[in-house]
């Protein structure tokens, strides 16, 4: 289904006109395999969240049309509770913190960090920890990383590790290895994947430093989290990892 762009004169950057712009593209069809992708039932991660069946490219494509919406309203559309409101708003705020200079950045840092409880569920991390999170805290400190990885808030757990991956960009190890090694116990699945999949991330730019850490942790790691970790290597030495016949440090 395809839809002009709103014209310039049209556009109304209220909460209430993004959230009618973006349910143009939903689709009933879409909104149940999202709902089943994301782990909506009873019991699961993300129980009790409701989606519209909006796909990826074309809440992108509203994000354009809403870049410079006041964070007020934003505020409002990442309370909601329907989940592509929330992608929408969070996307919107990427775009603007990237955009933004010093003070605009660290308001839009502070707004996130007030808002966690709605940024809940995997796919709202990962598009936003490392651009907003991890980019406001390069060069300052990273303390806030080590307390949400203790949190009882799985989300701020994901954020803690996730996040990290703007310094791993910047062949900055440091904190996602010692944010991993604090991490190990913890009992979530999509957390041994997300620390596997930061741990992967370092091994592919800088081996030695995944082989150090592996060498010390992987017998106590999750499964999950070493299968992530190792996905890259050959596969003799996949192997051996996975039977425990690599010599710790």
């Amino acid at each position: 289904m395809v839809f002009p762009p709103l014209s310039w004169y049209t556009i109304v950057m209220t909460c209430p006109d993004m959230q009618k712009r973006l349910r143009r593209f939903a689709t009933r069809e879409k909104a149940m395999v999202l709902q089943r992708f994301f782990k909506t039932g009873t019991g699961q991660y993300g129980e009790g969240d409701k989606f519209l069946g909006v796909v990826v490219p074309d809440l992108r494509r509203v994000m354009k049309e809403f870049r410079d919406a006041p964070l007020s309203e934003v505020t409002k559309l990442l309370r909601s509770p329907w989940h592509e409101d929330r992608l929408l708003a969070l996307l919107i705020l990427v775009d603007q913190f990237e955009r933004g200079d010093d003070k605009l950045r660290a308001g839009i840092y502070s707004l996130y960090l007030k808002n966690t409880r709605y940024i809940n569920n995997w796919d709202l991390v990962d598009l936003t920890a490392p651009k907003i999170v991890g980019a406001h805290l390069d060069g300052g400190s990273r303390s806030l990383l080590y307390r949400f990885a203790r949190s009882g808030n799985l989300w701020e757990r994901r954020i803690a590790i996730i996040a990290t991956f703007h310094f791993i960009r910047q062949d900055e190890f440091g904190d996602t290895l010692a944010l991993s090694e604090a991490l190990l116990q913890d009992e979530h699945d999509l957390m041994h994947k997300a620390v596997g999949w930061m741990l992967r991330e370092v091994g592919k730019r800088d081996q030695r430093a995944l082989e150090g850490f592996l060498k010390k942790h992987h017998a106590a790691m999750p499964r999950t989290a070493l299968r992530y970790a190792i996905e890259r290597f050959p596969e003799a030495k996949r192997k051996k990892y996975l039977k425990g016949q690599i010599e710790r440090a």
